[in-house]
C-alpha cells in the first residue's frame, strides 16, 4: 500500500535533533488536540498529496547530502503503507526517524525495528488525554505505545507540548512523574506554538502561572536529561 504523504520538508535540522533530515509528512490522524499545527494533515486524504514516487526521487537526488528522513504527521502509523516506506528510505542509505502519538501501539512495534530514533509526544496524563485528543481511551493506547518504544531500546524523546488552557503546571508535573516511573530518562518540554492552530480560543495563549523553566527545573532530578523549548 503506498503512503498517503500531505507534504515534504527537504531540509530540517529541528525535526530530527543533530541531524540533516527531509521530513515526510503523512496524511491522517484520528485525534483532535485543538493546539494541532498541522491541521491539514488530520484528514485521511487530501486534495494537495504528494505522490511517493515524487518523494523518493527527490531522495534519490538527495543521498549523500541528508543524514536521514523524519517521518511525521498527521501520524504515520495510521498507515498500513509506513513499513514498506521505511524500507525504500533504508534501502537509499538514509537513516530513519519517526514522529508519533503512539495511538496504534501495535504498528508502532512493527515498525520500531527498522527505524533509528523517535520522537514521541506524551500530551498529558494518561488518564486525562480525551481533554486533550477529544478520543476516548487514547491514554491507554498511548500508553501502550510508549512501553512497546521503551522496550526496543531505539534512540527516542519523550516530548510534552504545553498549552496553558489545555496543561497545567500540576498536570506537567504529573506527566513528568508517570514519565519517569516507567523509565524515561529524556524527557523534552516545549512551549505551544500558535502556528497553524485553527482555534481562536487556544491562539490567544493564556499566562502561565510559572515558567516552564522553573516546572523543569523542578523535574530535573527525575531525569538524566530535561530540555525546555520555548
Amino acid at each position: 500500500m503506498t503512503l498517503r504523504v500531505g507534504g515534504l520538508t527537504p531540509l530540517s535540522t529541528t525535526d530530527w535533533p543533530g541531524m540533516l533530515a527531509a521530513v515526510v509528512f503523512c496524511q491522517g490522524c484520528p485525534w483532535r488536540c485543538g493546539y494541532c499545527h498541522n491541521p491539514d494533515l488530520i484528514p485521511p486524504r487530501s486534495e494537495n498529496e504528494i505522490p511517493w514516487q515524487a518523494v523518493m526521487e527527490f531522495l534519490h537526488r538527495r543521498q549523500g547530502m541528508l543524514d536521514g528522513v523524519v517521518f511525521s504527521g498527521g501520524e504515520p502509523t495510521l498507515q498500513a503503507g509506513l513499513l514498506d516506506a521505511v524500507h525504500e528510505v533504508r534501502a537509499l542509505g538514509f537513516k530513519v526517524g519517526l514522529h508519533t502519538g503512539g495511538m496504534y501501539p501495535s504498528r508502532l512495534a512493527a515498525v520500531l525495528p527498522f527505524v533509528d530514533w523517535v520522537g514521541m509526544d506524551v500530551k498529558a496524563p494518561f488518564a486525562d488525554y480525551p481533554r486533550t485528543t477529544g478520543a476516548e481511551g487514547s491514554g491507554g493506547r498511548a500508553l501502550a505505545g510508549l512501553q512497546h518504544l521503551l522496550a526496543s531500546g531505539v534512540e527516542h524523546e519523550i516530548r510534552t507540548t504545553v498549552h496553558p488552557a489545555l496543561l497545567s503546571d500540576t498536570d506537567l508535573i504529573q506527566v513528568g512523574h508517570e514519565l519517569a516511573e516507567r523509565g524515561v530518562h529524556r524527557y523534552v518540554i516545549q512551549a505551544f506554538r500558535s502556528q497553524g492552530c485553527r482555534d481562536e480560543s487556544l491562539r490567544q495563549s493564556a499566562v502561565r502561572e510559572r515558567s516552564l523553566q522553573d516546572v523543569g527545573e523542578e523535574l530535573a532530578m527525575l531525569f538524566e536529561e530535561i530540555t525546555v523549548r520555548t
